[in-house]
């Protein structure tokens, strides 16, 4: 049996996504910015590297996402898991130590992929439904619990290590973003936790046989999911000094995007976590690129669904080929 996880780790580790239109993408779309904004400081080392700092809560998210589409999900409700989390972290602040709030907000994350996950195996409910319920769910406790107001963060510890902090030269948001880089890509291709979601998501009948336990698999998949985006929640609380219940409320399709870019598919089985990292980067160069041009907020998020529509139809394509 061994053998036989062995071998389909490694039939599905070859078929993950090896081509560098990805890469190719990133150089492509940052060439063009540099050639059309190259007047507007695009290509200045502060706003490279602002980019890089804004793109931290997408690149964790991302990651976690990355886990969730390889196995056959999907998560539609980390926007909402984001806002909560960030404002249980700020609230847990005023009477507590950044570790415990720390703590309770990563608890809410991982304690709604659990609730996720145990409704998608044990009721075998699809996690499209479950995940938008629990969107929504999620969404109206955030507005109620505050009462839609805003909770400041003063905490100065906090503030530094998750939020304006650096590690000597480089600043923590873009730690926390190669740390969340170096797990994803490590658990997902290195460890058996990562071989098996790769074959839930080809074929998870076939994983069953191989004595792989899907439905487990499943759960922790929706918790990592649920957790990655709690750390998203914390990490915006700390630049932000504060937390809202609109935090997050705008990331699902960027985070999506940038999986998808990054040569995750929608129906499973392959995936790509360094990829869904240069995904999340092409997101924020655009976001950032599109600013400086003068877009606004309508024509950005016109131009991001585009990207979606073209990103979804090129993965199908792919997919019907093979």
């Amino acid at each position: 049996m061994t053998a036989a996880i062995t071998s389909m780790r490694q039939s599905l580790a070859a078929a993950e996504p090896g081509g560098y239109v990805v890469y190719l993408g990133f150089l492509l779309i940052l060439a063009v910015f540099a050639v059309v904004l190259r007047d507007d400081g695009f290509l200045t080392v502060a706003n490279l590297l602002n980019i890089v700092l804004q793109t931290t809560p997408i690149t964790v998210m991302a990651v976690g996402t990355v886990f969730v589409l390889t196995a056959r999900e999907i998560d539609l409700s980390i926007g909402s898991v984001v806002a909560l989390s960030a404002l249980v972290c700020a609230v847990v602040l005023r009477d507590h130590s950044p570790v415990v709030a720390v703590l309770a907000a990563l608890a809410v994350g991982a304690f709604v992929g659990l609730f996720n996950g145990v409704l998608i195996t044990r009721w075998r409910l699809p996690s499209f439904l479950v995940t938008l319920a629990t969107l929504g769910l999620l969404a109206g406790v955030g507005r109620l619990v505050t009462n839609l107001q805003s909770v400041p963060v003063t905490d100065e510890r906090f503030i530094a290590f998750f939020g304006s902090g650096s590690l000597g030269p480089v600043p923590g948001l873009v730690v926390w973003s190669l740390v969340a880089l170096g797990i994803g890509h490590v658990v997902f291709r290195q460890t058996r936790f990562g071989a098996h979601v790769l074959a839930i998501g080809d074929n998870a009948a076939a994983a069953r046989v191989c004595g792989i336990r899907v439905e487990r698999d499943r759960v922790i998949v929706m918790m990592l999911s649920g957790g990655s985006a709690a750390l998203a929640g914390i990490l915006y609380c700390g630049r932000l000094q504060g937390a809202r219940y609109t935090l997050g409320e705008s990331d699902l399709m960027t985070v999506i995007a940038a999986v998808i870019i990054g040569g995750t598919r929608l129906n499973g089985g392959t995936g790509s976590v360094v990829g869904a990292v240069v995904g999340s980067l092409i997101m924020g160069m655009l976001n950032n690129g599109l600013i400086l041009m003068g877009l606004t907020v309508a024509e950005q998020m016109i131009v991001r669904g585009a990207i979606i529509l073209v990103a979804v139809a090129l993965t199908l394509r792919d997919d019907q080929k093979a």
